[in-house]
Formats: structure tokens, C-alpha cells, sequence
């Protein structure tokens, strides 16, 4: 019974003959087969930039299940034939779809294949296709903008209760897992199962975003329960701890998120001569500014005297006048003050000069400096509407009709001139 399973398996891994052909698969034709098949892919083509977006991919479509198995070259096909412990494990290990993708590398000369159907009579279909993937257009985009925008997303709280929400949902699991750890205590036997679960964690978060389509399709419910459930416990948690305050821990967070949109950038971009010049270009121009800013302070302060161009002092306004008037009184009243109450100041042969020695006594103890009928009369004098202002408008009027009569006389004059002048000629 044991030899008859084993046998199976062998016939299972190593197909059915000793030697399978390899079947060349060219672009933009279809392979139709039966039984497992080896196939191999001559990558001919030199990448550029117009490949910069650009994917190869290998798809094998079948209506019953099969396996698909990718190697480098034709030597590894053919040691999948001959039976050995790794070849048995790697058979169990390889998930069997009824369609298959295969990236191929730009840069790769050689991708080769080996198909196992599940039964003999199973038909598949094995073709190749080459097209503009927008989705590396969408991860090369969200790269340059996360990192072009980490200084403001940093200091966004939109972002940080966004980023901890997403964050909690897509690694709940492995979030829960370190909790435990935190928890349980150093000397205990179930951290040989949190080393497993890590592994664990990470194989179900690919699990789910492989099978993510039918998750939302066939168990949307629960899909939906879930995010509301992790969601709202991690906007807690986020809501607890607060947006981030410190400066040096948002310049951390800046920088983190500028890295990691670099490392989209690279992953989104299949030309890696492309993608490094494109992250230099970014790097250098997010830091041009501050290098620019630099140079043009240097020259200045380098630039000679005659070649600056002295620009015109801007007048102040009349409620700036006033207020810059009322600050610099104080300040240099405090200034007297200070003087007063300094070693340096003669108290009493200045106080025998006065003629009110109290009210320079109240003056320093914090009194205003004026009386309150000295400054109604000051106001009567020289506010609006005072005497002082009165006199300067009619004294301007005065002169405007002094100078229109002196324009009336000279025109006078100058005519009389004239007359006389053509009265001689005639």
C-alpha cells in the first residue's frame, strides 16, 4: 500500500516520461496542451525607457486545476524530472489554480515553466502577453507624491489617524501577536509559538490579499464587520496617543515616509537605470530649494556695495506714527525711571531743583508722566480741531489764493507786454 501511494507520487512529480520537449512560447501566439509540458520563454528584447511601465507577463488558463512550476533554464526542467526529497516538497508546497501569472523580468534572457494538470486528458492554454501595467503607473505616481508631500502629510492629523487605521486593519494579526509577546512573560514556552506566528501572520495577510476578490464578493459581511470592528479600535488607540508633537519625531516620520515613497518610486518602475535617475531627479529637486536659498544669501552677502540696489525706505502711516510714539515714550520713560533708581543718580540735589518734588516722587512710583489737564490742553492745542490745526488749514488756504493772485498778476503783466510790444510794430 505504501509503495503504490509512493509510486503515484513519483509518477505525479516526474510526469509521465522520462524526457518532456521543451515548447517554445512566442508573443502574441497560444499554446494549447495536454499533460504536464515543459515551456520556455527567449527574452530577446533590449529594455529602454519606453519599457519603463512596461510588463511580460505568462499566463496559464486551464478549466480543471493545475500547478505551474517556474525555473531559470532548461537544466532545471530537467532535474524536476528526476525524483528527490526537495522535488517532493516543492510539488506539495505549490498551490494548484485554474489560472496562473508568471511576471517575467525585463532583464531575465530565459524564463522557463513546467505545467502538472491535475488529470492527463486536462486541456490549458499558455500564452504570453506584453502591455502597459497601470498599476506600476500607480505606485510609481503614489511614490513621488508621498515622498514630494512627507513634510505636510507629517504634520497632517487626516493622515496620521488614516495611516493608523489602515495600518491596524491590513496587520491586525501580527499587531496582536506582539501584544501577547509584550505581555507574556520572558521565560515562557510560548514564545517558540509567536516565532511560528509571525510566519503565520504573514502567510495569511498574503492569503487574504491573493483571495481579496472573493472575500469581498462571496463574504462581504464579514469583510465589513471587520474593518468597522479593527477600524474604530484603532482610531482609539491613535486617538489615545494623539498626533504626533514632538518636531524630531515628526522629521523621524518626514523621513520615513520620503524612504518609503523612494522605495515605491523603485518598485514601480520596471528600468532600473530609469527608476535611479527618477529618484535623483526627486531627491534633488525636493532639496533644491533650501540649496538655492543658501547660494543666493551667500551672494548677497558677497555682492559689492555698489552693485546693491538700495531700495526706497516705506513711509509709515498715521496709526503706525501714533503707536510707534506711544511705544518709544514708554520705553524711554522706563529708561528714566531706571536711571533714577541707579546708584549713579544725585537724588537730592536733583529733587532741590525741582519744582514739584511729589510729583516726581509719584512719577517714580509708577504715575503717569503728565497731569490730566495737561493733556486736555495739549489736545485742545495740537488735536483735531485745535487752534494749532485750524491755523495750519487756513494758513495753507491763504497761501493757495496768495499764489493764484501772483499767477494773475505775472498773466496780467505778460499780456500788457504783449500789447505794447505789437502796438510798437504797427
Amino acid at each position: 500500500m505504501h509503495l503504490c501511494v509512493v509510486s503515484c507520487l513519483i509518477v505525479s512529480v516526474v510526469g509521465y516520461s522520462s524526457k518532456l520537449p521543451v515548447i517554445s512560447i512566442r508573443e502574441g501566439l497560444e499554446s494549447r496542451e495536454r499533460g504536464p509540458q515543459h515551456f520556455c520563454y527567449h527574452n530577446h528584447l533590449v529594455p529602454g525607457w519606453r519599457e519603463t511601465w512596461t510588463r511580460i507577463q505568462i499566463k496559464v488558463c486551464s478549466s480543471q486545476q493545475l500547478k505551474v512550476t517556474v525555473v531559470q533554464d532548461e537544466e532545471e526542467l530537467q532535474e524536476l524530472e528526476h525524483f528527490n526529497l526537495w522535488t517532493l516538497m516543492r510539488y506539495f508546497l505549490r498551490e494548484q489554480s485554474n489560472e496562473t501569472t508568471i511576471n517575467v523580468d525585463l532583464f531575465s534572457a530565459k524564463t522557463c515553466l513546467r505545467v502538472d494538470p491535475s488529470s492527463r486528458d486536462a486541456e490549458y492554454i499558455v500564452k504570453l502577453e506584453r502591455k502597459f501595467d497601470i498599476y506600476l503607473f500607480l505606485v510609481f505616481l503614489a511614490g513621488l507624491l508621498l515622498f514630494l508631500c512627507a513634510d505636510s502629510l507629517s504634520r497632517s492629523q487626516v493622515f496620521y489617524y488614516s495611516a493608523g487605521m489602515s495600518t491596524g486593519m491590513i496587520a491586525s494579526l501580527i499587531i496582536l501577536i506582539f501584544i501577547m509577546a509584550r505581555l507574556l512573560p520572558r521565560k515562557s514556552p510560548f514564545y517558540v509559538m509567536l516565532a511560528g506566528g509571525w510566519s503565520f501572520s504573514l502567510y495569511l495577510i498574503q492569503l487574504v490579499f491573493r483571495n481579496l476578490q472573493l472575500i469581498l464578493r462571496e463574504h462581504w459581511h464579514l469583510a465589513i464587520g471587520y474593518t468597522a470592528v479593527v477600524g474604530f479600535v484603532s482610531f482609539a488607540v491613535c486617538y489615545r496617543y494623539g498626533p504626533l508633537v514632538d518636531e524630531r519625531s515628526i522629521n523621524i516620520l518626514s523621513w520615513t515616509l520620503q524612504l518609503f515613497g523612494l522605495l515605491l518610486v523603485y518598485a514601480g518602475i520596471q528600468v532600473q537605470q530609469v527608476a535611479f535617475a527618477i529618484i535623483v531627479a526627486a531627491f534633488c529637486s525636493k532639496n533644491l530649494e533650501y540649496a538655492a536659498r543658501l547660494a543666493l544669501t551667500t551672494y548677497n552677502k558677497m555682492k559689492p556695495d555698489w552693485m546693491r540696489k538700495v531700495e526706497p525706505r516705506r513711509l509709515l502711516t498715521e496709526e503706525e506714527y501714533q503707536r510707534q510714539g506711544e511705544v518709544e515714550t514708554q520705553r524711554a520713560l522706563e529708561e528714566l525711571r531706571a536711571y533714577c533708581s541707579s546708584p549713579d543718580f544725585s537724588t537730592w540735589k536733583t529733587v532741590s531743583r525741582l519744582q514739584s518734588p511729589k510729583r516726581f516722587a509719584d512719577f517714580m512710583e509708577g504715575s503717569p508722566h503728565l497731569m490730566p489737564n495737561e493733556v486736555s490742553i495739549h489736545a485742545q492745542e495740537y488735536g483735531l480741531g485745535s487752534s494749532f490745526f485750524e491755523d495750519d488749514l487756513f494758513a495753507t488756504d491763504e497761501e493757495d489764493e496768495d499764489e493764484e493772485e501772483q499767477d494773475r498778476i505775472l498773466k496780467r503783466e505778460e499780456h500788457v507786454k504783449e500789447l505794447f510790444w505789437n502796438h510798437r510794430d504797427m
